[in-house]
């Protein structure tokens, strides 16, 4: 097992079982056929034992010693996560290549254990959710109210790129960090008439900003000071830029803000997949309705914030049960009678059965991001993928 956090991805063994087309269908009635499907294939002896890499670009399989690419899945174009503890079975449903749009394929893998599976499932769930974020940043949690955060209009609403967004605008939010310098950004003299107002920007005037750093000696004529860059941070960069630079290094390295990592604790990981961690309340809890029967949300309760609850689809609709604790200290769902040590024991035992609930829990989730239609992207390949089917990133 490998993992790697600097490039965020996390590798795990299993053995590959093989893969099968899935009916077309709606959500609710194509996972009941696929929980059929995969229990009828749990003692199915052909297996390939492999490894698999996930990311938030997608997932790759590769052989055992991870020396040959077997298939690699961008991940807009897988749709659904999916596993059976009970039988250690972790798959995911993926479009392959060449095939209708409307044609989907279950991959299906067999893990040593359950908690294996599980950890599987939750490692593409979590991707799932990252993905979302990373392409709806207007749906990211606001930490300091806890309430689904306003944007003004931006690049970003208008299916623009970050990348594009970071060139041409030039006013950033303060968590964003700061805006990347260069030594001839630095040396040329900036327009004024591209200013933003400082109203808008600057907490005082951004000439008497400049021309108090000019007179302090902290800047350099011509340059300009970010709204994110205190005395103390644009003095660390004017001693980058004064310092001698090693041949290949002529830029300052930007500041970024990095996602977060996959390479978690299984605690931590099903901790972050059940509340849908950096998404907001009111986000998380629409995508909820959109997600398979069963699919639960961990939130404060709508009627006691103090008090954590599960939001759980069911054919009724999102029903809100409170997770209550007994006065000996043990965990118990609401209008249920079962008491647990911990939560996770609580989750996975109505994940095994229902009892008092209208459907049990569902560990299955949906890829919001899907997308239907294949980007015509062509792939080279070298003569030892001839008779190797590839999925390309796109």
């Amino acid at each position: 097992m490998e993992e790697s956090t600097d490039s965020v991805t996390v590798t795990r063994s299993a053995e590959y079982i093989g893969s099968f087309p899935v009916d077309d269908c709606c959500l609710d009635e194509q996972v009941k056929k696929l929980h059929s499907q995969l229990k009828s294939l749990k003692y199915y002896k052909r297996r390939r034992y492999v490894s698999l890499k996930f990311s938030i670009k997608g997932v790759k399989v590769y052989n055992e010693d991870e020396t040959t690419l077997l298939m690699a899945h961008a991940l807009q174009r897988v749709s659904l996560s999916i596993s059976r503890p009970s039988d250690s079975q972790f798959a995911f449903i993926a479009h392959n290549p060449g095939s209708p749009d409307t044609q989907l394929y279950c991959h299906l893998f067999k893990a040593r254990h359950a908690r294996a599976a599980q950890f599987l499932n939750l490692l593409l769930c979590r991707c799932f959710q990252l993905y979302y974020l990373e392409k709806h940043p207007e749906d990211a949690e606001d930490k300091s109210s806890g309430k689904k955060p306003t944007h003004n209009p931006s690049l970003l609403n208008h299916g623009f790129p970050l990348s594009v967004s970071a060139l041409v605008s030039f006013r950033r939010a303060p968590t964003q960090g700061l805006l990347s310098v260069t030594k001839a950004e630095v040396s040329s003299k900036p327009s004024m008439e591209s200013v933003s107002s400082p109203d808008d920007v600057f907490p005082t005037s951004p000439t008497l900003v400049r021309k108090q750093a000019m007179r302090d000696k902290v800047l350099r004529s011509g340059a300009y000071r970010s709204f994110t860059c205190t005395p103390v941070k644009q003095r660390h960069l004017q001693e980058r830029l004064n310092a001698p630079q090693d041949k290949g290094q002529d830029r300052i390295p930007e500041f970024k803000v990095r996602a977060p990592s996959l390479a978690e604790t299984e605690e931590a990981l099903a901790h972050a997949v059940w509340i849908w961690a950096g998404v907001s309340s009111v986000c998380s809890s629409s995508l909820l309705a959109e997600e398979v029967l069963g699919s639960y949300l961990l939130c404060p309760h709508p009627k006691d914030p103090s008090v954590e609850s599960l939001l759980i689809r069911f054919p009724s609709g999102l029903v809100s049960l409170a997770v209550k604790t007994s006065s000996s200290g043990r965990l118990f769902l609401e209008n249920c009678c079962v008491q647990f040590e911990s939560l996770t024991e609580l989750i996975e035992h109505y994940t095994e059965t229902r009892e008092e609930l209208e459907v049990p829990l569902s560990c299955t989730r949906v890829n919001h991001c899907y997308e239907w239609e294949e980007s015509k992207v062509q792939i080279k390949r070298s003569p030892q993928w001839k008779n190797t089917k590839i999925q390309s990133w796109v």
